[in-house]
């Protein structure tokens, strides 16, 4: 058994001891697509707009992007003044949407994985 260390789709080290051929310079069972299929999420901020009702929802690939977007919807939504938000898109930077902070409800972000199951649901659930 070989132990192989390949990167996936999210940039993420993944690991797996494998017995299989070597195909295009990596070595392949059946194991692989489906530990690469679990390890892919991308992590989804969904803002609600005040008479929309449609959410928009912006997705970043890294936890940490993710994090500082819904950081930057939350500090608009407390200071109370009115303010422009400029969105892009990460990977087309052409992309791009303006809000107007007044307009924005609420805000959530939620992990969105690559799995058939859809990853974890929006909002609060008892559900695992």
């Amino acid at each position: 058994m070989a132990a192989v260390t390949t990167r996936g789709p999210a940039g993420g080290a993944m690991s797996a001891n494998t017995q299989g051929r070597r195909c295009g310079g990596l070595i392949r069972h059946s194991g692989c697509a489906q530990l690469a299929l679990l390890s892919f999420s991308m992590y989804v901020v969904e803002i609600t707009l005040r008479l929309s009702p449609v959410p928009v929802a912006v997705q970043r690939k890294q936890l940490e992007g993710a994090n500082d977007l819904y950081s930057t919807v939350r500090h608009a939504l407390e200071s109370g003044e009115p303010k422009v938000l400029d969105l892009s898109c990460e990977k087309d930077e052409h992309k791009r949407i303006s809000l107007l902070s007044a307009e924005i409800l609420a805000v959530q972000m939620y992990e969105k994985s690559a799995t058939a199951g859809g990853g974890k649901r929006p909002g609060f659930s008892l559900e695992s």
